[in-house]
């Protein structure tokens, strides 16, 4: 069984005789949804899952506030660093307001990240850059 529980966000893999009982466990403190429940341990591809589909709505948010949780600050003294209201950084990493070039350069300035993966995340997902440069095959 795989599940995930939305706040904290973490995800789980299940193996065992009686997964739901502590499926069922974890939904009396937290917000779970099970990914793959399949009797035939079948998984589904995760990008298929409507956990996924809301994560990525707000990719950079999600990238942002991780960034700052591994940094190990509030969104108060990230504000701080980055002279700017705390809600502001709220806004930022709800989606509620888009990340500006100055912006993402501030962010990884601060959270000591690279500002390419704060807008694209991980490098095989940034859009690649075109050198110019041709070759010819024959």
């Amino acid at each position: 069984m795989l599940a995930v529980v939305k706040k904290p966000r973490t995800e789980l893999s299940i193996q065992g005789d009686r997964p739901g009982e502590i499926v069922d466990w974890l939904r009396k403190k937290y917000e779970v949804t099970v990914l793959a429940a399949d009797e035939d341990e079948t998984a589904i591809p995760v990008e298929e899952t409507e956990f996924w589909k809301e994560m990525e709505k707000n990719r950079v948010g999600n990238l942002l506030a991780g960034a700052r949780l591994k940094a190990g600050l509030t969104q108060e003294q990230l504000a701080e660093k980055l002279e700017i209201r705390q809600n502001m950084v709220s806004d930022y990493e709800r989606g509620r307001r888009a990340l500006s070039p100055e912006m993402a350069r501030r962010f990884s300035s601060v959270l000591q990240v690279q500002e390419a993966r704060l807008k694209y995340g991980p490098p095989s997902q940034a859009p690649r850059r075109r050198t110019g440069k041709h070759t010819a095959r024959s």
